[in-house]
């Protein structure tokens, strides 16, 4: 089986296009943020909130925050188009949503408890994302796509993600991946998603899912065993800290900056935005790790997975 292989560290600086491609799910977040631990077979108080989400989409808005002319390609419910669509732009995005008769949009209730999340998801219209819809047009040209690892575990088949990758080499843009989900990798085989993805020029794990790859525990354990696989690779850590290194490379500890924390939900995303922005400006993974853990900060003092406009 051939696999993609990262460029060099000289090479993965991305062409002058300022221009990124998001390749992933959107969904409709419903956020629980108990008052209390939950007591079974009773009430419970609760703030609950109705959010626009999904990994992928998430990235996308907080890079159009950032003045980052970004595209992204997802799939949502065939009623929800022009609202989700809306949400997009309202970001700073251009939406490019796919849909069927009979879709519908999919949904994750989350509860909050401080920094930690439980999720229950239903993938529903992002699960039939078909990555052959990202067209060259939208390739040619871009400087980063980058794909969360819901659309590749679900696709209909890895030769779709590997011709993807083939045509985003061809077209000199770089490929980046955020994992996205430690249970769904789980399900589909650590190995076999490491194997996969093996050779994106940017890899952005957070802990849970550093540990599902490699089997290790320890953060920095984790981005080496994770080096010589990718590019760059940077681990977020709970709390917005995170750990960074190219192939080869020496670790870079990227400090958290946060101050307040009130909703851990897309503070990953935020930080993949900031790095993949610094990333475009100057090939620095010091400098790119301190702008996602700034972006990352802001994040964690919104209810919600995106910007607040």
């Amino acid at each position: 089986m051939s696999r993609s292989t990262p460029l060099s560290p000289d090479q993965t600086r991305p062409p002058g296009s300022g221009r990124v491609v998001v390749v992933g799910d959107v969904l409709d977040d419903i956020i629980v943020i108990p008052e209390k631990a939950p007591t079974p077979g009773t009430d419970t108080g609760a703030t609950i909130q109705h959010r626009a989400g999904g990994a992928a989409a998430n990235t996308a808005a907080w890079l159009g925050s950032l003045g980052v002319e970004v595209d992204f390609v997802g799939r949502v419910g065939s009623s929800d188009v022009q609202r989700h669509s809306q949400l997009l732009v309202n970001a700073g995005v251009t939406p490019r949503l796919g849909y069927g008769p009979n879709d519908h949009t999919g949904t994750v209730v989350i509860q909050v408890d401080g920094a930690a999340r439980t999720m229950l998801t239903d993938r529903g219209a992002s699960a039939a994302l078909d990555l052959g819809t990202v067209t060259d047009d939208l390739v040619v040209g871009a400087a980063i796509v980058h794909l969360t690892g819901y659309s590749i575990v679900h696709s209909r088949s890895p030769v779709a993600y590997r011709r993807l990758v083939s045509r985003v080499r061809a077209a000199g843009a770089l490929v980046s991946i955020d994992p996205a989900s430690s249970g769904f990798i789980a399900e589909f085989g650590p190995d076999a998603f490491l194997d996969l993805v093996e050779g994106a020029d940017l890899f952005f794990p957070n802990l849970d899912e550093g540990r599902i790859l490699t089997g290790l525990d320890d953060p920095d354990d984790i981005v080496r065993a994770l080096q010589p696989r990718f590019g760059v690779v940077a681990l977020t850590r709970p709390g917005g800290s995170a750990v960074v290194a190219r192939a080869g490379g020496k670790l870079v500890h990227a400090a958290s900056s946060a101050t307040r924390f009130l909703d851990p939900i897309g503070a990953g995303d935020a930080f993949a935005a900031g790095f993949l922005c610094g990333w475009m400006s100057s090939p620095s993974v010091a400098l790119a790790a301190r702008k996602g853990t700034k972006l990352a900060a802001l994040a964690y003092t919104i209810v919600g997975g995106r910007p607040s406009r």
